[in-house]
């Protein structure tokens, strides 16, 4: 059995067979999309190895567990997954300030987060702690509130919550990072491999709970395990790159003293 709150160095799929079966409350998979020309990423079809995730996942989830799937917007077309998890949602990640400029076609401005449960209902949703500000002035949202369906009716529940609102699925509010974000830990996981903590953050809030156990298969600099550490949930992480480790363990010691680690030099 592995080693909680470790990053593991060494192959995913070989590393999934030593968890434990209904073992994990939450997965959070961000790994290859496909789409680059890094050695990593060089996947022949990524519905194909989607599908194999999810199918290993699958076992290892509790009942009503959740997996947070990232990839582009055809990441999981034209594969039937429904015999291992449920698609509760796609989350558009959306990124308008992307630099790419299509010139036969438009440029892809978002990726996707596919929000899966194992069963009919999730085991948790957080939606206090994930609220997000009302973009709506109040008088307006008051007014639409006054209809029957909302004061008497079974959308009771929508109405004016002063923590915020639901974030919905499309997020533009968490911008990618550049190579001037403070929590940037090296320019080779820039855009590719390292996302920002509070994108992971909203994941592992909503869906999960203090103690829980989430998996990070593709760990990359260590994100997910810092959040995790910050937030009091436990982790198990998996990371082929050896240097991606060492820079992950080194955010996590900065995490017990209160600082952030801005750049890992590889190779020393």
């Amino acid at each position: 059995m592995l080693t909680q709150n470790t990053i593991h160095c060494g192959d995913t799929f070989t590393l999934l067979n030593e968890v434990q079966d209904t073992s994990v409350d939450l997965i959070v998979c961000d790994g290859p999309y496909g789409v680059t020309d890094e050695p990593w990423d060089q996947i022949p079809s990524i519905q194909e190895f989607n599908l194999e995730l999810i199918e290993n996942f699958a076992p290892k989830l509790k009942e009503g567990g959740t997996l947070y799937l990232f990839g582009k917007p055809d990441c999981i077309d034209f594969i039937d997954y429904r015999k291992f998890l449920n698609l509760r949602s796609k989350i558009v990640w959306y990124q308008p300030s992307r630099l790419a400029q299509g010139r036969i076609n438009y440029t892809n401005n978002y990726d996707i987060i596919c929000y899966f449960i194992k069963g009919k209902k999730p085991r948790c949703y957080n939606l206090d702690a994930i609220r997000v500000a009302q973009l709506v002035e109040l008088e307006h949202r008051l007014r639409c509130e006054s209809v029957p369906s909302v004061t008497n009716g079974k959308f009771g529940k929508t109405k004016f919550n002063a923590k915020g609102k639901n974030p919905g699925n499309v997020w533009g509010d968490i911008k990618q990072l550049t190579y001037k974000s403070k929590e940037l830990v090296c320019r080779e996981a820039l855009n590719t491999i390292q996302k920002p903590e509070k994108l992971i953050e909203r994941l592992v809030l909503a869906s999960s709970l203090p103690g829980d156990l989430v998996l990070d298969p593709f760990a990359g600099v260590g994100t997910c395990p810092v959040v995790c550490k910050r937030h009091q949930r436990n982790f198990i992480a998996f990371e082929i790159n050896q240097d991606f480790v060492k820079a992950s363990e080194e955010r996590l010691l900065k995490l017990n003293d209160g600082q952030q680690i801005l750049e890992f030099n590889f190779g020393e």
